[in-house]
């Protein structure tokens, strides 16, 4: 369980409750996506690679093909138990742990790249940038991933709609195109190698959408109740059965590249 007063109006919330909905709807990005990270140079064949905020390990499956050897983590037991379920459906040999970004515990350069994807702004940035320092290489990178959803859709504005009604405390609305806002203090650690804002265009059918949005942390994520959870997606399939059946959500995606700086005494 997470709690942060920046978020959700300070409302606690747990992706562990949300893990099957997860695991089924939330692996939605297209090539295009995982291709633009492996274009600055970092997830390659050889790399030692931590995706922290792993979820159920949606970068370290669709970036295996590229050869890259992977750890994830996260917080949620339930979540790194689907990881570890998708990864050995598919043949894959991913190290998953349970471990918030604050307490990973790795030897000095361990690690090539280490990525955040959808979870850099649950961090305490004043323990993890100095750890994530220490467990990088030389010439290590930090990868920040964050894509949502743009509310310009009318499906996805009415969706929004609809989980406030259910959820008033819910934050994660309204999302408009622009930098990250990151703390200051990154600039000690990390210099911007690449700097990423771009729109994409997700497919989605009915069924895939609503799971997409229960799956979010307005709703199964949250301090819904089960019957709350029911009564907001019967409504919302409601909404949806007067859609087509197929359709496409514009989302904009921003990729922070960042190099680890050498620190002098």
């Amino acid at each position: 369980m997470i709690i942060n007063a920046n978020i959700d109006h300070g409302r606690a919330f747990d992706w562990g409750k949300a893990s099957k909905d997860y695991a089924k709807y939330r692996d939605i990005y297209p090539v295009e996506f995982y291709e633009k990270i492996i274009s600055c140079g970092i997830c390659t064949e050889g790399e030692s690679v931590l995706d922290l905020g792993t979820g159920t390990g949606v970068l370290p499956r669709n970036l295996y093909r590229w050869g890259a050897r992977f750890v994830g983590a996260d917080i949620s037991e339930n979540q790194i138990e689907e990881a570890r379920r998708l990864a050995g459906d598919n043949g894959m040999d991913i190290k998953f742990i349970v471990s918030s970004a604050e307490e990973i515990d790795f030897p000095d350069g361990s690690f090539d790249t280490v990525t955040a994807s959808q979870c850099y702004m649950y961090f305490d940035m004043k323990i993890v940038l100095p750890k994530l320092h220490r467990i990088l290489k030389d010439e290590g990178h930090f990868c920040i991933l964050f894509t949502a959803w743009l509310p310009e859709s009318e499906i996805a504005r009415r969706s929004e709609e609809l989980i406030l009604k259910y959820n008033p405390y819910w934050t994660g609305g309204n999302l408009k195109r622009g930098p990250l806002n990151l703390p200051k203090l990154l600039d000690q650690y990390f210099e911007i190698e690449n700097d990423i804002l771009y729109d994409i265009d997700i497919p989605f059918t009915r069924e895939s959408w609503n799971g997409r949005i229960k799956a979010c942390r307005g709703v199964g994520a949250s301090t819904l109740t089960l019957e709350e959870i029911a009564a907001f997606e019967k409504e919302h399939m409601k909404y949806l059965s007067g859609v087509d059946e197929s359709f496409v959500i514009p989302h904009f995606v921003n990729l922070l590249n960042l190099k680890r700086k050498e620190l002098y005494a």
